[in-house]
């Protein structure tokens, strides 16, 4: 039992945070909401790589249920998205499930007992997972705020401007900016559903269905044990 929740934990502390990821965005914009995330995976390392001298097995649930807070919380492919010049949009949007196939690899790669799965090196590989994100809490102040979130919930279009010059360099921007403005506009007269809305939505319903069951699908293939 205590095996199962520690594996599932994950996944309930997923749901908490992709589920408030929206009101935190818009309130206050993807950056600060990295910067916390990070912060909290940082914390979540600390807690499970001491989780063995402590001989607590309970900080290892806590700093899963943490991991799945700040992981499952959608905006890092959001943010890179927004920061990314158009012709390289693309690009830059499939580089996150890249490189997440990357950790998931390099996690379990290093967790072989010949590496860090050692009954004295386990607790070393549980916190290796705050390195990435100390890594982007150090360089991500250098970044601007997203200029799509200045422009279109703070209504800063010298902040867009100011940022689209940082992430883009000196030039003429009119054509990206007139876009967002596009889009601030096509928002105003669309209707945000919540996840009950969209359950209970005719018009979604098969593509619910069809998310719900490729999701599935690559849950019950064979791809983890592979």
């Amino acid at each position: 039992l205590l095996w199962s929740i520690t594996v599932s934990i994950f996944g309930i502390g997923g749901i908490l945070g992709s589920s408030g990821s929206r009101y935190l965005t818009v309130k206050y914009g993807k950056k600060k909401c990295l910067l916390c995330n990070n912060l909290l995976m940082i914390v979540a390392a600390s807690i499970m790589g001491c989780s063995k001298i402590a001989r607590s097995f309970e900080m290892i649930l806590i700093g899963r249920f943490m991991c799945g807070i700040s992981l499952c919380v959608p905006l890092h492919h959001q943010y890179v998205g927004e920061i990314s010049p158009r012709k390289l949009r693309g690009f830059a949007n499939s580089t996150s499930s890249f490189f997440w196939s990357l950790g998931k690899a390099v996690g379990q790669i290093s967790g072989q007992r010949e590496l860090l799965g050692s009954q004295s090196l386990w607790p070393t590989l549980m916190a290796c997972c705050g390195l990435p994100a100390l890594v982007q809490l150090v360089t991500l102040p250098l970044f601007p705020e997203s200029p799509p979130y200045l422009l279109m919930h703070k209504g800063d279009q010298e902040g867009c401007k100011k940022a689209i010059r940082q992430l883009w360099g000196e030039g003429h921007h009119q054509a990206e900016i007139d876009d967002i403005m596009k889009e601030k506009a096509t928002m105003k007269n669309t209707k945000i559903l919540s996840v009950l809305e969209l359950m209970k939505e005719p018009a979604f319903r098969w593509q619910l269905y069809m998310i719900v069951i490729l999701t599935a699908t690559v849950q019950l293939c064979g791809i983890n044990a592979v």
